[in-house]
């Protein structure tokens, strides 16, 4: 398993293109994204979502396998676990987002 491929690196680029509508942040600097490798059978992510009662959950996860499985050739294939533990928090923000939804540093 490797999380510094050229198809991780391609994978995290385009989960950079998809945002969250309620908060108009991309998932990666949101800190969605949990883990990201690649494997033998394709490519491997974890994520969790702000909340487990997420109302677009369905349509990020959507957008998710979309975008990712693009990047696969076949036989490759996507495995997508969506984890909930531990839960999200605003200490998963990257600097950008915290900049962005106009957080200081240290909040």
């Amino acid at each position: 398993m490797s999380d510094r491929t050229p198809l991780v690196a391609q994978a995290r680029e385009a989960l950079r293109e998809i945002v969250d509508p309620e908060l108009g942040v991309n998932l990666v600097d949101l800190g969605l994204i949990e883990a990201l490798q690649e494997r033998p059978e394709g490519l491997y992510v974890r994520m969790t979502l702000t909340s487990a009662a997420c109302p677009m959950a369905e349509m990020l996860l959507g957008e998710v396998e979309e975008a990712l499985e693009a990047l696969l050739p076949p036989p490759q294939q996507l495995e997508l676990e969506l984890v909930f533990a531990p839960p999200w928090t605003p200490a998963r923000l990257s600097a950008a987002a915290r900049e962005q939804l106009g957080w200081e540093q240290g909040a």
